[in-house]
């Protein structure tokens, strides 16, 4: 059943806790800083054992958290960008697609069901709302990733649900493109205007991959780019650019290795 409608001032404030910062499960983090403002990253990458020709189907952890040095509300983030190593593939043609018009709005349920052949990830939010004449409210929910189209291109297709103060549905496209040098493929995001003072976000985390196994062709790909005469590679796993309203745009890349077979 579809969730009904939220105000649009809370709709737009939880948009801006679907930016993907990389990697909250693993215990290593990097961090990039501007003033007060810090973004601290995370990402990770399964299974680290990945053929040294062809490629194995994995999944990547990616998640994170924003903040400020003096405990301020940090501004809203206006756009997004995760480039992924090109020793990874993305193939959006691995499975069906599912439409925006779709899962906006509906709750977790609804969307994970109707669209339950396009689901390409999972992971959690956490923000926090300022309400008039009280403290902040914390928020937190669900993120659900679907394999999608728009304009006859393929998107990642954020679908982001949360329940309190009242449900709130929201889905955020990531455009697809070819990127260049290290990196393979780049997703992009533009968040609409969104109100500083109403909501900022907290922290992210987001599995994206499927299960592998319920699938001959993966959706997420990847081999392990190792030396000749060496079994493990230090390499780029992802690079993620945040940018901010009336503010920088802070961008740091994860360093991850693999350990080859064969």
């Amino acid at each position: 059943m579809r969730a009904p409608a939220p105000a649009t001032t809370l709709l737009l404030s939880l948009l801006g806790a679907v930016a993907l910062l990389p990697g909250a499960h693993s215990a290593r983090a990097e961090t990039a800083q501007a003033g007060n403002l810090r973004v601290a990253f995370n990402g990770a990458l399964s299974p680290k054992k990945l053929p040294r020709r062809g490629v194995a189907p994995v999944s990547v952890e990616l998640g994170g958290r924003i903040a400020t040095t003096d405990g301020s509300d940090p501004p809203a983030l206006s756009g997004i960008e995760i480039a992924i190593n090109r020793a990874g593939r993305l193939d959006p043609k691995a499975l069906p697609s599912c439409s925006l018009e779709r899962i906006q709005p509906a709750s977790t349920a609804y969307a994970r069901r109707v669209c339950a052949a396009a689901r390409v990830g999972e992971g959690s939010f956490s923000a926090s709302i300022a309400i008039p004449e009280q403290s902040p409210y914390p928020s937190q929910g669900t993120v659900t990733a679907f394999n999608g189209r728009e304009g006859g291109r393929p998107v990642v297709l954020l679908h982001i649900y949360g329940t309190e103060p009242v449900p709130t549905s929201f889905t955020l496209p990531l455009s697809m493109s070819r990127g260049r040098g290290r990196f393979g493929t780049v997703l992009r995001g533009e968040l609409p205007g969104i109100d500083a003072h109403v909501s900022y976000v907290t922290g992210i985390s987001l599995r994206l991959g499927g299960p592998p196994r319920a699938r001959r062709r993966p959706y997420l790909s990847a081999g392990c780019p190792a030396p000749k005469g060496s079994s493990l590679a230090v390499f780029p796993l992802a690079r993620a650019s945040f940018s901010f309203t009336g503010g920088p745009t802070l961008s740091q890349t994860l360093i991850r290795s693999c350990t080859a077979r064969g």
